[in-house]
């Protein structure tokens, strides 16, 4: 009887480990979406600005100011204060001397987006123009592996992310602005296509709204489950641009919400339950002042990014408060290694980012 009882908790213990390896990664960006933001919630030296919004002062107010950082963060951002920051990380708070950084000198998106992907500097990708990328990303190299095969998939905002992760090398599915989802489809997704029509080029053509690549990832996800998503989110630099800071600050707070939403679906299904971590990060940052509607070497600042984890491999340490730096090229072997993989391509790949992976 003792050796069964020994032999039950041994199981339970493997089981239980087994349970709490993370097994499926979800990869978001948020395109040009501030540090200052993320850590001290809406900017009084802009929202107070009647240049940059269109609402009413009242109802944008309400939604976002209030005395202190902790406050205005918490409102801006309740899903990533309320449970990143009880059951994840968080890092990037300079004020507190933590800091994370591009490695690329240009700092804006092309050349933001393949450095985290490729967890490399191409010194050679200077402009958001640059053709099908040379350097092999960690998605693809995740499809490259055993049980991944058509189980790594693109979401995103902007059209330009095709020519960053190269699919017409890799093969992956890597959906678009513009571009529908095709085959067997549930009705959620034929919604999720309809819709995409229906909403203004605001922006241009080439760029959909976050909201029509959340709904066409999640239903996405619910037909599907993937193994690795990656959404590529692009409102607030959008808005950011337009110089539009109210739309800039209801960008990053439903971004904040589809997210909740993302986490909170999968943390109901069996298939992602426990076994699943989310990472969070922008391209790169922006300028401060009149200079925040842009980035790039004429916006000095736009070099500081941030860094958000919460799975079942993050310790649970929430705020980072260490005087350290990271740079955004360690995101993708922290991807890799938190799911069990070392990353290997035809490049050097920087080192992961060791806090955020329990040993």
């Amino acid at each position: 009887m003792k050796t069964k009882i020994i032999f039950l908790c041994l199981l339970a213990f493997a089981l239980t480990g087994k349970a709490q390896q993370t097994q499926n990664i979800v990869l978001i960006s948020i395109d040009g979406y501030r540090w200052q933001e993320i850590f001290q919630g809406a900017d009084s030296t802009l929202i107070f600005n009647k240049k940059y919004r269109k609402q009413d002062s009242t109802f944008l107010f309400k939604k976002y100011w209030a005395e202190s950082a902790k406050q205005r963060r918490e409102k801006l951002m309740p899903f990533l204060w309320k449970t990143i920051a009880s059951q994840g990380q968080l890092y990037g708070n300079r004020e507190l001397g933590n800091e994370v950084n591009l490695r690329n000198k240009y700092w804006f998106s092309y050349p933001g987006r393949s450095e985290t992907l490729c967890g490399f500097y191409d010194e050679k990708i200077n402009s958001n123009s640059y053709p099908n990328n040379p350097n092999e990303n960690v998605l693809e190299f995740f499809d490259k592996q055993k049980g991944f095969k058509g189980k790594v998939v693109t979401f995103a905002s902007w059209d330009v992310v095709k020519n960053i992760v190269n699919r017409d090398r890799n093969g992956m599915l890597v959906n678009i602005a513009g571009e529908m989802v095709e085959g067997k489809l549930t009705e959620a997704q034929q919604l999720a296509n309809e819709i995409q029509d229906n909403f203004p080029h605001y922006f241009g053509k080439g760029i959909r709204f976050d909201v029509n690549t959340y709904a066409m990832a999640k239903s996405y996800v619910n037909a599907n489950h993937p193994r690795v998503l990656h959404i590529d989110f692009a409102d607030p630099d959008d808005f950011g641009h337009a110089g539009e800071y109210d739309s800039y600050l209801d960008s990053g707070r439903y971004i904040d919400a589809m997210i909740g939403g993302l986490w909170e679906t999968m943390q109901k299904d069996p298939f992602y339950k426990g076994k699943t971590t989310f990472l969070i990060y922008p391209d790169h940052g922006r300028g401060i002042d009149k200079r925040w509607t842009g980035h790039g070497t004429s916006a000095p600042g736009s070099n500081q990014t941030w860094l958000a984890a919460i799975g079942p491999n993050t310790p649970a340490l929430g705020e980072m408060k260490d005087k350290t730096r990271i740079y955004q090229d360690q995101i993708a072997q922290t991807a890799a290694q938190i799911m069990g993989f070392k990353f290997t391509a035809n490049h050097p790949v920087g080192e992961p980012v060791q806090s955020a992976i329990k040993k």
